[in-house]
């Protein structure tokens, strides 16, 4: 499994984080988080639970299963079809739905690693009121090729002379694509006649890299509020307490 079963009360050990990860293709960020999770001194401290993808197809969950981790499947076409004549109110429905299906797993950290589906208020309002970081893998720099094909999008960029390296970025989602704000990036130089299919093998290993920092980057973070919150709860208490004597 990705991680040991939920620690039992009588643990002298903290529980050690869970993740939830949303993948739509073959998983290989998946598999980086997976295999940082179950190193003997792990990269990435934590534990991913669940995966959920949208395609059914998906290699990821294939990995996930080879872990024994549990995975939903989750697609927006059933969405469609109860709503055919509003595509909004479908993903406004789906994502919803998807909201209560991680919430229901009680995450600390939602990783989207290759997950090809654009993310709504409807998704991210509840996972926001409920405390849930969510962070996003984006094969390119901030405020460069957002969206879809952004390897292939610079490397055609490239190829006209108007850039000399690309990147990758780990960066909290937002509902605008591509723009929330970065936790970590990589830059990836160009090498002359390199093709896409090699530009790619490149930035897909560096992606393997960062995903892992970032996930634990997240934690980090939020473990930091946990602690600056309590702080804040402990010396709020020892106030009240004082004023009442």
């Amino acid at each position: 499994m990705a991680s040991s079963s939920s620690s039992s009360s009588s643990s002298p050990f903290p529980p050690l984080p869970r993740i939830v990860v949303l993948i739509s293709g073959t998983g290989t960020n998946l598999q980086a988080l997976i295999d940082a999770t179950l190193d003997t001194q792990p990269t990435l401290p934590a534990q991913v639970i669940h995966v959920i993808s949208n395609k059914k197809s998906a290699y990821g969950l294939v990995r996930a299963a080879n872990h024994s981790i549990p995975t939903s499947y989750h697609n927006l076409l059933p969405y469609k079809s109860l709503n055919p004549t509003s595509t909004a109110l479908a993903r406004e429905s789906y994502d919803a739905d998807l909201a209560q299906l991680i919430l229901a797993q009680k995450p600390d950290l939602v990783v989207c690693a290759g997950w090809m589906h654009i993310l709504s208020p409807s998704f991210l309002a509840p996972l926001a009121d409920a405390g849930v970081d969510i962070i996003n893998l984006h094969p390119a720099l901030p405020g460069e090729f957002d969206g879809a094909n952004a390897i292939a999008r610079a490397y055609e960029k490239w190829l006209q002379g108007e850039i000399s390296r690309t990147g990758v970025m780990i960066h909290r989602v937002v509902s605008e694509v591509d723009r929330g704000q970065p936790l970590l990036t990589r830059e990836v130089q160009f090498r002359e006649g390199e093709t896409l299919q090699e530009l790619e093998d490149r930035i897909h290993k560096v992606e393997h890299v960062i995903i892992v920092e970032g996930a634990r980057m997240a934690l980090e973070e939020r473990a930091r509020r946990k602690e600056q919150k309590e702080q804040k709860e402990q010396k709020e208490q020892q106030e009240q307490k004082e004023e009442r004597l």
